[in-house]
């Protein structure tokens, strides 16, 4: 049992943290671009942002388990099989993209406005406010949804296992239900239950800690040059 139970976790390893790691690279920056194009954004496109917002939506709406057979072509042309858990980190990863974007995008919008505006009128750029002001200030919010997110494809992954996924999930069909061994399905349902609690503490802490030292430290920063603005200002009258 116990060879089972190593053999399945490392394959649930491996989905869920190739799946996430492609879901935050490529859902952050969609999030953002969600901000960013909407209506008063630094990069206002109604175009753009209606499009990328229905593609996010669409992705989030599917059922996984319809996501994962309607991209069995596509998951065959780019791991040359469909079963196994290296097939399963294609729908993961498409299916975490949206889920983590929209995630994103409150993060960022939770962003107070003054911050961006004191930027501007220091002359920085998109991408300056991008990098100095809206993900360090967001910070502790996107660990939390990426904590989300990763909890979400461990559901996702046992999913994937009724198809012939691999990971835990399959461990408990195969063994749990179709061999009747009620036992093994229990222990692999209680791993799951720690496994999740443990990334949601781990999430949690790293969160409260971001959000407690100044939620990356760019609003001191700025309320500082923004106080010295006006000091400069006086001087310079007086001279």
């Amino acid at each position: 049992m116990q060879p089972l139970l190593e053999q399945a976790s490392w394959e649930t390893l491996i989905m869920v943290g190739w799946s996430t790691l492609i879901a935050v690279v490529a859902g952050l920056p969609l999030g953002v671009l969600l901000v960013l194009s909407d209506r008063g954004g630094l990069l206002q496109n109604v175009v753009v942002n209606k499009v990328v917002g229905q593609v996010v939506n669409v992705g989030r709406s599917m059922p996984f388990i319809i996501l994962m057979v309607a991209l069995m072509s596509f998951t065959r042309w780019v791991t040359g099989t469909t079963i196994g858990s290296e097939a399963a980190i294609v729908p993961l990863a498409i299916g975490g993209i949206p889920f983590f974007a929209r995630l994103v995008e409150t993060a960022v919008r939770e962003v107070d406005g003054g911050l961006v505006e004191a930027v501007q009128s220091m002359g920085g750029n998109t991408w300056t406010i991008v990098r100095k002001v809206l993900v360090p200030e967001a910070l502790p919010s996107l660990i939390a949804s990426t904590t989300t997110t990763v909890i979400a494809l461990i559901g996702y992954s046992a999913m994937a296992g009724t198809v012939g996924g691999g990971g835990l999930g399959d461990l408990a069909v195969r063994y749990g239900y179709q061999r009747f061994e009620t036992g093994l399905m229990w222990i692999t349902v209680a791993l799951l239950a720690v496994v999740i609690s443990l990334i949601q503490f781990a999430g949690d802490y790293a969160a409260r800690t971001l959000h407690s030292r100044g939620r990356g430290g760019a609003a001191p920063r700025l309320r500082l040059l923004k106080a010295k603005e006006p000091a400069a200002a006086d001087i310079g009258k007086v001279a």
